[in-house]
């Protein structure tokens, strides 16, 4: 326990120091204005990820995975799904929005592509370019597998992996990885079931880890449900998975 806390300690101060370094890309969705963040290696010729936050908005943890995704060699940003003016105060506001953009599937498909072009405008190889994201940013990756918008891999951190039953499955050319807490008690059996059938069916090339001991946001050190070894584990999977894709 002592140990988890100093660890969310040094986690909380570095993201202060960190967030710093990322630069601030304004762009827009019709007439709602988005502000997104990017690495400070924007420009460069490199791989590039996009990252998909929580539901409550671009965080610590989406700031720290933009810092260690710079040092691997990617350029890393970070998408706005909500807008500036939007972003939720607390978590049933949080719920209520995120909500609204799992049901509206097109409406949140938009927003990360326009995002993707704004990660392609800051010098990412269109050729070489995946999509991570956390909670509801996990459900957005896999929205990108299903909306057959153009990366090579999509890696969803606890996210959500229900989608309405009224969907068909469709052909999944794009790569996944996808990352669940053994507790996660927002995930039921037959949302696993039901997304395996998908992925089978869509003749993706797909693998699924489970991690023990792990409630839902077991990657974020500001989470009382945080798992450090885990958490560990988690980016180290998927730091392999980037590396094996886009390298």
């Amino acid at each position: 326990m002592i140990r988890n806390v100093f660890l969310a300690a040094i986690f909380m101060a570095s993201g202060t120091i960190f967030g710093q370094k990322l630069k601030s890309v304004s762009y827009q969705d019709g007439a709602q204005k988005l502000s997104g963040l990017v690495t400070s290696n924007a420009g460069k010729k490199l791989p590039g990820v996009l990252i998909l936050p929580a539901w409550m908005g671009i965080d610590k943890e989406a700031k720290m995975a933009a810092e260690e995704l710079e040092i691997a060699g990617y350029i890393a940003f970070i998408a706005d799904i909500y807008g500036v003016g939007n972003n939720p105060t607390d978590y049933p506001s949080a719920g209520k929005i995120a909500g609204s953009y799992k049901q509206n599937f097109e409406a949140y498909q938009k927003r990360i592509s326009l995002a993707l072009e704004q990660l392609k405008k800051s010098g990412a190889n269109p050729e070489k370019i995946a999509v991570i994201g956390y909670c509801f940013g996990g459900t957005g990756a896999l929205e990108v597998a299903r909306g057959k918008i153009p990366v090579v891999g999509v890696v969803s951190i606890h996210g959500g992996l229900g989608k309405d039953a009224s969907r068909k499955n469709e052909m999944i050319s794009t790569k996944m990885l996808v990352e669940n807490g053994a507790d996660d008690e927002g995930v039921t059996q037959d949302n696993y079931n039901a997304l395996v059938a998908e992925m089978k069916e869509g003749k993706a090339d797909w693998q699924i880890i489970t991690y023990a001991n792990s409630k839902h946001t077991f990657t974020n050190p500001e989470s009382p449900d945080y798992n450090a070894v885990m958490a560990k584990r988690a980016w180290n999977h998927t730091m392999t998975f980037l590396k094996e894709i886009l390298k």
